[in-house]
């Protein structure tokens, strides 16, 4: 019967084609608008690496000084120092380490036919492209001597070797950045992740990306400044070296875990590094060194804002606003058919069966509402992406977000349907039959 009350349901579309219009269209706004905030805030919440997640993780001191400190509160940043940093590495905590700061420079093209532009990038250690999985298209990362002499290599997206070399391998030639020449080790393929978890600080989680990568110790070797936020509580002397040997903090940091459960073992070892430096006279505000694996991570630096949360609210809404019109417009569609619905029972047919036909019949409302609503939320975040490259990293709906457009169009329908299809019941079919 499910067959038959379906393509009823379809055919009496266009019974009365005015009301029918109204109410898809104010079921597909109303999803719409839903589907549309939703798939910003999945996006946004989403995690890049689930099945790792766990084992990717961030460490967290507080090397702030004591003045206008209160206890409890959080460090002046989630970064950290040089020092610690460099620390951290030669630790052997962990699978993998890595310690990343931003840099920024100019590249002066072979082509004649390019003039010289900026490119931003990251300087990370060499675990960077195997902690995070990083695939590569040419050649590969730099090697761990590389690392430890702080050789001029670097390695590019695919996007801007293709800009800079076209569809060649230009591995093993050499490109003048920041002033220096760089030999290519490696072209990375596309590597996308959303939110972009491993430089939020400075960078953002829904910034631009990284278009090159070159060693750290070659980035700090020639003394450039990190490209983010930088923290300093206190002053140091002049020069390069008594910057790295500061308190400032710039660098980010990540362990990864051969399992989560060597995650106890990297605090007890945390904890003691902390007490070593305290008697070496620094952290001084004696705070709990924190953990942080990847999706906690996120939550700590609240990638999605109370605002995104409050938007979904209030298209969630505004969705309830229209499932409200829409059980009205039930009514009044229902409400001419109960000469039908009193035949129909004084042929036999039960309650029940009434009730699954004008059931099915909301149903394939919702479907249409869904594809109407999914035109509109495609067009919606069409136009959110205009807005600015951050807004167009996460308007973008991927096939989770295609089927709960459907299921939440379907289940609105059935759901404003209900009090309508149960008044259809109720009809009297003496009463109906007499007045006719």
């Amino acid at each position: 019967m499910f067959g038959y009350y379906f393509k009823l349901g379809v055919r009496n579309l266009r019974r009365n084609p005015a009301l029918t219009s109204l109410m898809v269209l104010t079921l597909a706004i109303g999803v719409a608008a839903s589907i549309a905030t939703l798939t910003i805030l999945h996006v946004m919440s989403g995690n890049p690496m689930p099945h790792k997640s766990d084992r990717l993780i961030v460490p967290v001191f507080d090397n702030g000084s004591l003045e206008s400190y209160s206890p409890g509160e959080q460090p002046d940043d989630a970064q950290l120092t040089h020092r610690d940093a460099m620390n951290l590495l030669a630790s052997g905590q962990g699978v993998r380490r890595t310690a990343i700061m931003g840099v920024g420079g100019s590249i002066q093209p072979e082509r004649k036919d390019i003039a010289p532009f900026v490119v931003g990038g990251a300087a990370p250690t060499r675990d960077f492209f195997a902690m995070f999985e990083i695939p590569f298209l040419y050649g590969q990362a730099w090697t761990e001597a590389d690392d430890k002499a702080g050789a001029d290599v670097i390695v590019l997206t695919r996007a801007l070797s293709e800009k800079l070399y076209g569809n060649v391998n230009p591995v093993g030639r050499r490109l003048r950045y920041s002033g220096f020449d760089y030999l290519i080790t490696g072209v990375i393929d596309k590597w996308d992740p959303v939110p972009r978890f491993h430089r939020i600080i400075g960078m953002g989680a829904f910034d631009s990306e990284d278009e090159l990568f070159v060693p750290l110790a070659s980035a700090t070797r020639h003394e450039w400044s990190n490209n983010g936020s930088t923290t300093c509580t206190t002053d140091f002397d002049a020069g390069y070296q008594s910057f790295l040997d500061s308190e400032c903090t710039w660098i980010q940091f990540w362990f990864e875990l051969h399992s989560a459960a060597d995650r106890a073992a990297l605090q007890d070892w945390v904890d003691g590094y902390a007490a070593e430096q305290r008697k070496l006279g620094r952290f001084k505000r004696n705070s709990p060194n924190k953990l942080y694996d990847l999706v906690e991570w996120l939550e700590y630096q609240k990638v999605v804002g109370n605002d995104s949360k409050l938007s979904a609210s209030l298209a969630f809404g505004f969705l309830l606003l229209c499932l409200v019109n829409t059980i009205g417009l039930l009514l009044a569609k229902f409400s001419v058919r109960a000469p039908e619905v009193g035949v129909r029972r004084a042929l036999g047919a039960s309650r029940r069966e009434i009730f699954h036909q004008f059931l099915i019949e909301t149903g394939v409302i919702g479907l249409a509402g869904g594809v109407l609503g999914l035109v509109l939320a495609l067009a919606a975040l069409a136009l959110i992406s205009l807005q600015s490259k951050a807004l167009a990293i996460v308007a973008r709906m991927d096939w989770l977000m295609l089927i709960v457009t459907f299921v939440m169009a379907v289940a609105a329908a059935l759901l404003a349907g209900l009090l309508p299809t149960w008044r259809a019941c109720q009809v009297t079919p003496a009463l109906q039959l007499k007045s006719q």
